[in-house]
């Protein structure tokens, strides 16, 4: 027996070495004893490798992991316990774990996971123990924890999770403590709680209830036999709207308080056409209590002995599930380059706990861009300088087609247009306003033409006048005597007869009327 204790010491220290950092299969800085390896706090950004095949507990906690590597725990069959907590990772892929089938407790709590995806837990069925609380999560997806049929206690806490879908905790037959206190949550499904047949210990606390009709049942339920799953402190289930019943206890609250109002829904317009190759935005107004979730569908066209379905939704206000997910409130329907496949019937539709009402929408196509019809030649363009190119017309097809910008320099060069034709025509009147009213020279004004109503003229009446651009012309000066007064003699004695001479006067000048 003496001799029996040192073999035995000896294929323990084989079997299970204690080994120091750095030795030979351990990874660097990491130590290594029995099936246990620690990496813990060595800012690691992968997981190392070189870890031993047998082994059964890894401590990766406290590193900088981002992201699990396909198939980086592949030859880590035998591990029953892994701690990836307080890490930076933001993703699990589909099937991470599926080479763990014996693992037993798995920690991820304190990273930067946002959303899980189904799959992300196959192949862990022997699990026991999930740690998720301290992420990211802002919902949690039906069937995400499917493969893990003998999951004990799921831990969810501390996260932003606000929407629980009803078959998000399907598969979790045997999970015993639920743990969603601290999260985002407003409302809470009775058929989300449905599987789990074994649940003892329910924590619900410090999350922002809406105590409406669809908590009704949770009251009721806590009331009737679900205080046994709640601590004294877990029964604490405070609303947080609406305000009539804010701070007030859940299981305080008469279930006539929890009131619904069904949706109301309205869409503008209710019919449109665009042409191909447009934009098109439609929006649709919901109201109600609690805020309405609208989503958008297309309506199949029903073909002969077939019923009218329902396709996936084609648009809707930008969530974090992308285009077409469900928006609260409003919704917009946006459809890019229309193409036929466009038209038809779509449907706006918005529930709540209250109810649901839909209101339909149909679009036409316009095929004139597609298949145009001949169009008379268009009349010649209007005498101009070379070079003039006619303006697009605002309404005209290949306006719309043009760009955006290009249409508003086009609106700007018409508008500069305008104003500069504006411009002349002020211009033009002025300065006939300004003849008008300048003086004209001597002369200007006086009769041109005769009618013989004022007398007679003579030469000694007319003016030789030069008009503004040169021309000789002769006016009328009636304030001019009508015949001029030449030089008169005395005589000194009487007229001794007729006949020139000397003391002699002047014989008369002759009169000659002149006509003007």
């Amino acid at each position: 027996m003496a001799t029996g204790a040192p073999i035995l010491l000896l294929l323990w220290l084989l079997w299970f070495p204690d080994l120091p950092p750095g030795a030979a299969g351990c990874p660097a800085a990491c130590r290594c004893y029995s099936a246990t390896v620690e990496c813990g706090a060595l800012r690691l950004r992968v997981v190392p490798p070189g870890i031993p095949p047998g082994t059964q507990t890894l401590f990766l906690q406290d590193n900088s992991i981002a992201r699990l590597e396909p198939g980086v725990l592949a030859p880590l069959a035998a591990l029953r316990r892994l701690y990836l907590h307080n890490n930076s990772l933001r993703a699990l892929e589909p099937g991470a774990f599926r080479a763990q089938p014996r693992l037993l407790e798995l920690a991820l709590t304190g990273n930067r996971l946002r959303g899980l995806r189904v799959g992300a837990f196959a192949g862990l069925g022997q699990l026991r123990a999930l740690y998720l609380a301290g992420n990211q999560l802002v919902q949690l997806l039906d069937f995400t924890f499917l493969h893990l049929p003998r999951l004990q206690e799921l831990h969810l806490q501390e996260n932003s999770i606000e929407l629980l879908e009803d078959q998000a905790l399907a598969g979790l037959s045997s999970l015993a403590l639920l743990d969603l206190s601290r999260n985002q949550l407003g409302t809470i499904s009775r058929e989300a709680l449905q599987p789990l047949a074994s649940l003892q210990v329910l924590r619900l606390t410090e999350n922002p209830w809406r105590c409406d009709c669809a908590l009704h049942w949770l009251g009721a339920w806590i009331k009737e036999g679900g205080q046994r799953l709640l601590s004294s402190r877990d029964k604490k289930i405070t609303c947080a709207e609406p305000p009539r019943l804010a701070l007030q206890s859940l299981l305080d609250i008469a279930g006539s308080s929890l009131i619904c109002i069904p949706p109301s829904v309205h869409v503008e317009p209710l019919e449109a056409t665009a042409s191909l190759g447009e934009d098109l935005r439609v929006a649709c107004q919901a109201s109600g209590y609690p805020q309405p979730l609208v989503t958008w569908r297309k309506v199949a066209q029903p073909r002969e002995g077939q019923p009218r379905a329902q396709v996936r939704p084609e648009g809707g206000a930008p969530r974090a599930g992308g285009p077409g997910a469900p928006d609260t409130g409003s919704g917009m329907l946006f459809l890019s380059n229309i193409t036929l496949a466009h038209a038809g019937k779509y449907e706006c539709e918005a529930s709540n706990a209250g109810g649901a009402a839909r209101v339909p929408f149909r679009l036409l196509v316009n095929l004139s861009q597609q298949q145009p019809r001949p169009r008379a030649p268009p009349p010649p363009p209007p005498a101009g300088p070379a070079g003039h190119e006619p303006l697009q017309e605002a309404g005209s097809m290949a306006f719309r087609a043009l760009g955006l910008a290009t249409q508003t320099a086009v609106a700007a060069a018409i508008a500069l247009l305008a104003l500069t034709a504006l411009l002349l025509a002020a211009l033009i009147c002025r300065r006939r306003r300004r003849r008008k009213k300048a003086p004209g020279p001597p002369g200007e004004g006086a009769l041109f033409v005769n009618d013989y109503s004022d007398g007679p003229c003579s030469f000694a009446q007319l003016e030789e006048l030069r008009g503004e651009r040169g021309h000789e012309m002769f006016v009328i000066d009636r304030s001019k005597p009508l015949f001029a007064e030449g030089p008169t003699e005395a005589a000194d004695g009487a007229a001794t007869g007729p006949g020139p001479g000397p003391g002699l006067p002047l014989q008369p000048p002759a009169a000659y009327e002149i006509h003007c």
